[in-house]
């Protein structure tokens, strides 16, 4: 058996409808009228020791709402979920002990106080041994470069020193399961790649097993090899990262330095544009490959210099979520 199997959980939630207008407020206000939303409908997945799988789909297609359920906060309506051992929502003062959990908008942390006192209570609510504690905080403030913010009221820092803080507080009980619930947003680029590091060497190191939801497609692919797409509440794609681009990367951009006049049509070419030093161009994989573009246009004039990129991780999903119709 894997460490986490998920066999055909559900998750209905019931709200209550509500209507534009005075007159269908205060008729609402005697008589609610309610629907039902399947937030999770029907879903299964398996993620082995030490994996880090990327769990990503649009707003309210039910990763939270996973997640929630897979850190025992939720109980599903239907289905089975055991994650080392042990269900979730059935056993979670046991359970709570060896996972971590950090979600990007919610914090963990004491406002009011400096986060080396939170630390020092989560101490006693996981009841963890002195010296192992003192061990656990020493490594994670060196790793996340804490030396200076520890002492700091968490009021007082900056969003990323505080998401540096509220990781080594998900990990101060050296849990085997890491939930990471949009752990980089609202971050500047050098605080995404300090926390993206980390994680990424948490994970090499003690084998951590990570679930990451996140709308920034570049920590998906800075750490996982693995996504599950969910969309509408399913679970659409389960594979790795890089079949999806072998399958969706149709599109490819060339940049050619050039001092000669080019002047080119070809049904692979989308796109091409004049810049300084040359020329732009979008291709289609489909119908043209790199090899045969360079053979047509070096026919044409002198090629000085040439860049080629790939499509962007963020295309790529973009077109799975039209497949799919989400």
């Amino acid at each position: 058996m894997s460490f986490i199997e998920v066999k055909q959980i559900s998750k209905t939630f019931r709200v209550a409808k509500k209507k534009s207008g005075l007159r269908e407020s205060i008729k609402s206000f005697f008589k609610r009228e309610y629907v039902e939303i399947k937030a999770v409908d029907d879903i299964s997945f398996s993620i082995d020791k030490g994996e880090i799988v990327g769990y990503i789909g649009p707003n309210g297609a039910g990763k939270s709402t996973t997640i929630k359920m897979l850190s025992g906060i939720l109980t599903p309506d239907a289905g089975t979920c055991k994650i080392n051992g042990m269900v979730p929502w059935k056993e979670r003062v046991r359970y709570v002990k060896n996972i971590g959990v950090v979600f990007g908008q919610r914090s963990q942390l004491w406002w009011d106080i400096p986060a080396e006192d939170t630390f020092d209570l989560l101490k006693d609510i996981y009841e963890i041994p002195e010296e192992k504690y003192q061990t656990t905080k020493k490594d994670l403030i060196e790793r996340l470069n804490l030396h200076d913010i520890i002492n700091i009221p968490v009021r007082q820092l900056s969003l990323g020193q505080r998401m540096r803080c509220e990781i080594a507080a998900s990990l101060i009980h050296n849990p085997e399961i890491l939930f990471l619930d949009e752990p980089t947003i609202g971050l500047d680029a050098v605080s995404k790649q300090v926390v993206r590091e980390f994680i990424k060497k948490l994970n090499q190191e003690k084998h951590t097993t990570i679930i990451l939801t996140s709308h920034d497609m570049a920590d998906i692919t800075t750490l996982a090899k693995r996504i599950i797409l969910i969309g509408k509440g399913k679970v659409l794609y389960d594979g790795s990262l890089k079949k999806l681009q072998n399958k969706y990367e149709t599109e490819k951009y060339v940049s050619i330095k050039t001092r000669d006049l080019l002047s080119i049509r070809n049904k692979g070419i989308k796109d091409i544009r004049k810049n300084k030093e040359g020329y732009d161009l979008v291709i289609d994989t489909r119908l043209i490959t790199i090899s045969e573009l360079l053979n047509v246009i070096s026919k044409k004039i002198t090629i000085e210099d040439i860049e080629i990129d790939h499509e962007g991780i963020d295309n790529i999903i973009v077109k799975l979520y039209e497949d799919y119709k989400i």
